[in-house]
């Protein structure tokens, strides 16, 4: 496992010990919802784009109908 330094003020260190909280297990929890949420909204990000790209393409001939098309014509 690796470490990673967190500074605090005096104040907020104080506050700390008053509270019964496994600190380091808080902290990677918050890291890894953190993590999980903008994996979420980059997912969510990725399907709107492939959204507007269908939306843009629908109606129109696909590639491969156009190669196919292409094909069948240089060699008729």
């Amino acid at each position: 496992m690796t470490v990673i330094t967190v500074r605090v003020d005096e104040e907020t260190k104080r506050m700390m010990e008053s509270l019964e909280i496994n600190w380091s297990e808080f902290i990677r929890q918050t890291v890894r919802k953190r993590i999980r949420e903008d994996r979420g909204k980059n997912l969510a990000r990725a399907v709107l784009i492939n959204e507007r790209l269908r939306r843009k393409t629908k109606g129109e001939a696909k590639a491969e109908e156009i190669v196919r098309k292409f094909r069948e014509e240089r060699n008729a």
